[in-house]
């Protein structure tokens, strides 16, 4: 049977590895890019998992005065076209590594899910 110093100890050597798992999950996720697109592909946005835009793209049909509104809602839209994946591969890619560390099913850590 393990002493409190040595259960204490194994604790703080997991919390250390799993906050550097969590380091290297955050830097992944910025280096994954999603591209969000609205108006049939007029306007897109690219972005990273973790939501950091990265390159709106726009048409250079939808490019005149009188279509401001419409550039602007798809603009709108393809932005969040890009937020909506990149969270989806954020939660797959946490649940990856969540997965990964043998927690027992239902246990979640926090900005994990």
């Amino acid at each position: 049977m393990q002493s409190m110093e040595e259960m204490i100890q194994a604790a703080q050597k997991a919390a250390e590895q799993i906050q550097t798992q969590m380091g290297e999950m955050q830097a992944k996720l910025d280096a994954i890019e999603v591209e969000g697109a609205a108006g049939g592909g007029l306007v897109k946005v690219r972005a990273s998992a973790k939501g950091r835009i990265l390159r709106v793209e726009i048409d250079e049909s939808l490019l005149k005065p009188d279509e401001k509104q419409m550039v602007e809602d798809l603009v709108t839209a393809a932005f969040n076209d890009a937020r909506d994946k990149a969270d989806r591969v954020s939660e797959e890619e946490m649940k990856k590594m969540q997965g990964g560390m043998g927690l027992p099913p239902g246990f979640n850590l926090p900005g994990m899910g």
